[in-house]
């Protein structure tokens, strides 16, 4: 029994929410604690501020850590009744990436979890077994139903227009470091069968540097049915010009739901940023790494 078969899909970015799930950063000095940790609380905390003043923003928390949270929150400003806690422990800050995709039932309009596995981007940052839990935590909180999907999928790894059509890169889902036992046609009917998608549109490479091995809410991303952002470089010196060159060229040769080409709006790639300590020397920058 999958998602699709039972009448879900996953809807477009751009539709109606009720919440915004964060995962609150942990104290871990390999990632946000130590000299770092107040600076970024206090960072989620205004973002959770900023949510809640439109709708509810959920919060991935260890239960000891939750006093300190509301704390930070009530500073922020923001809007008590509609910051909620779980206590859902995890590894680190990514939701978009470890956190359910949710789908919704085209008829019913039931919300239910597609949990998807998850190893850190290829098993780049250990331990993420927590991380892991995350989808399958958050349907128990909620009481929703859960679809096991069998797969390594990150959230960023996908973008839908939610008519059917489904961006994704080579780079990451074909990458062996996330399912080599899996080939091409095999990937495709999972994400068909998860997210009841019909059409998998196929960029080839990401970003230099991308941690992701290169994550599509990095290059091009859905606006709207028919129309897609997509990152551009206009350096002939850059490493990035042939990569998203190419992937233009495979955006323009797309065909919408309505049989048309997509309309693509070019965003130029701004400069890498720069970051001492980081185990790679640059990391990619890209206007278009937003959500709606």
């Amino acid at each position: 029994m999958s998602a699709a078969s039972e009448g879900f899909r996953m809807p477009a970015e751009w539709s109606a929410q009720e919440a915004v799930w964060l995962s609150w950063p942990v104290d871990d000095p390999r990632h946000w604690g130590g000299a770092k940790r107040d600076s970024i609380h206090a960072k989620f905390a205004e973002i959770a501020a900023a949510i809640s003043r439109h709708e509810m923003v959920r919060i991935n928390a260890p239960a000891e850590n939750h006093s300190s949270i509301i704390a930070a929150c009530d500073r922020a400003k923001a809007v008590p009744e509609r910051v909620e806690l779980f206590d859902h422990p995890h590894n680190d800050v990514w939701c978009r990436d470890h956190g359910p995709i949710f789908v919704k039932h085209h008829t019913t309009g039931e919300v239910a979890v597609t949990d998807w596995e998850f190893n850190a981007w290829g098993g780049k940052f250990p331990p993420w077994d927590l991380d892991n839990a995350i989808p399958s935590r958050i349907a128990t909180s909620l009481g929703m139903r859960r679809f096991k999907c069998g797969m390594i999928l990150e959230g960023g790894a996908i973008e839908v227009n939610g008519r059917g059509q489904l961006l994704t890169t080579e780079a990451v889902l074909l990458n062996p470091n996330r399912n080599p036992q899996l080939d091409r046609a095999t990937i495709e009917q999972k994400l068909r069968d998860g997210l009841g998608v019909t059409d998998i549109l196929w960029l080839k490479q990401g970003i230099v540097g991308d941690d992701t091995d290169g994550h599509i809410d990095d290059l091009a991303r859905f606006i709207d049915e028919t129309t897609i952002l997509a990152c551009v470089e206009s350096s002939s010196q850059s490493a990035n010009r042939a990569v998203l060159d190419d992937n233009l060229a495979r955006l323009r040769s797309f065909h919408g739901p309505n049989g048309r080409p997509f309309e693509v709006v070019e965003i130029p790639l701004p400069e890498s940023c720069e970051i001492p300590g980081w185990r790679l020397p640059v990391l990619p920058a890209s206007y278009i790494n937003f959500s709606s």
